[in-house]
């Protein structure tokens, strides 16, 4: 057992990233001591990030291509937008490029989002956290003892009552990995149209499926004409470039100009620009499809074995990662310190998530390797 004094700087260093996790780096700065062997609080497909590094070692570093993109400009965004247009089969102007999904989410809400906000909870903490003076943040709680899945008709009525501006679906939710399927979201959306904002987060849409193809089940062929849905992606998870700040936004094309025409006409790096245009390739994206196949089999692997640990309950995900509660007097706080400082393995503790009642880690699947020594470590610290 590691000492006190650094599971205290560790648990002090937590507490100072508010609702967020500190990033691995900050960590290693702040705490050498710890040896983090594993990142299983970051929810991406470490296969991915492999894939992209193959494709900038041979055209960006090998060639000398890297100097370019670090010396010169990279284009506006409506230029990026044009890739993400193209692989989409999107119409001109209805793609706002971002820095990370973070950006759009803040754009949107402090640009578009007036009155009531409808939030899902629990649920990623920056769509109740940029409100504004003029918005009424308004929680819609999932149901614990229903494994925190969304009711349909439940969540129809309740928008129906409290008729808000603004409603908001992650799909898979954050941090439960809550699924809506394809024809429940499209219920949702056309009996829900006078709403002015449906913002659909798909940031994890990659690791979802509903058969065994594993096929994408993206909302975006559905909601190309309607003005009032708004879907936002983060790029970071599914292909594991965190790093770069990718996202993108789809909306309305007068939305889009009016972003623009107030400050984000140049938001992006040039290694991010390199990114969507091999997002727009077919040759990345036939070997992207293996590797998120591959995640995903490994991932549902990787669920089952932890459902076989005492001591823990693993909630129904369509995710890349698990909601746990620890049972039996197990702590978030005792279980995610011990886990980091004893065992090198990085979880999310979720005691600062609104929402959640008793005590919940996030945990999150990586490569096959790294989940024997997550499986391992989660299997000592709750078990003995």
């Amino acid at each position: 057992m590691k000492n006190k004094e650094i599971i205290l700087k560790y648990q002090e260093l937590k507490n100072k990233s508010g609702s967020h996790s500190p990033s691995l780096a900050n960590i290693k700065e702040k705490i050498p001591e710890i040896n983090i062997k594993v990142d299983a609080c970051f929810l991406s497909n470490p296969y991915a990030t492999d894939l992209f590094l193959k494709y900038f070692k041979k055209e960006l570093i090998n060639t000398g291509e890297i100097n370019a993109l670090l010396e010169f400009y990279p284009s506006q965004n409506h230029i990026i937008a044009g890739y993400v247009e193209n692989q989409l089969e999107l119409d001109k102007g209805n793609v706002f490029i971002c820095n990370g999904a973070i950006e759009a989410i803040q754009a949107v809400i402090h640009r578009f989002t007036k009155g009531k906000i409808l939030v899902i909870i629990p649920t990623f903490s920056s769509y109740y956290e940029y409100a504004t003076p003029e918005n009424e943040v308004v929680y819609y709680k999932l149901k614990k003892d229903n494994n925190f899945k969304l009711d349909i008709e439940d969540y129809i009525k309740t928008v129906k009552e409290v008729k808000p501006n603004t409603i908001i679906l992650i799909n898979p939710n954050n941090p439960d990995g809550g699924y809506i399927k394809r024809n429940d979201l499209e219920r949702i959306i056309n009996e829900l149209d006078w709403v002015e904002n449906i913002i659909i987060d798909e940031s994890f849409i990659h690791f979802a499926y509903e058969n065994s193809e594993m096929r994408l089940q993206s909302i975006v062929p559905f909601v190309k004409d309607k003005n009032n849905v708004v879907v936002l992606k983060s790029m970071s998870k599914d292909f594991g470039i965190a790093g770069l700040r990718c996202g993108y936004a789809i909306m309305a094309k007068e939305r889009v100009t009016e972003l623009l025409k107030n400050g984000y006409l140049w938001n992006s790096n040039g290694i991010a620009e390199y990114f969507f245009k091999l997002y727009s390739r077919k040759d990345f994206l036939s070997e992207y499809e293996l590797v998120r196949r591959k995640y995903i089999t490994e991932s549902l692997f990787f669920i089952a074995e932890l459902n076989q640990i005492r001591n823990i309950k693993i909630y129904p995900t369509r995710a890349n990662f698990v909601l746990i509660e620890l049972l039996n007097g197990l702590t978030a706080d005792d279980v995610s310190a011990d886990l980091i400082c004893n065992h090198g393995v990085y979880v999310r503790n979720c005691n600062d998530k609104i929402g959640l009642e008793g005590e919940f880690i996030r945990v999150a699947a990586r490569s096959k390797e790294e989940n024997k020594l997550i499986l391992k470590a989660i299997k000592y610290v709750a078990t003995t």
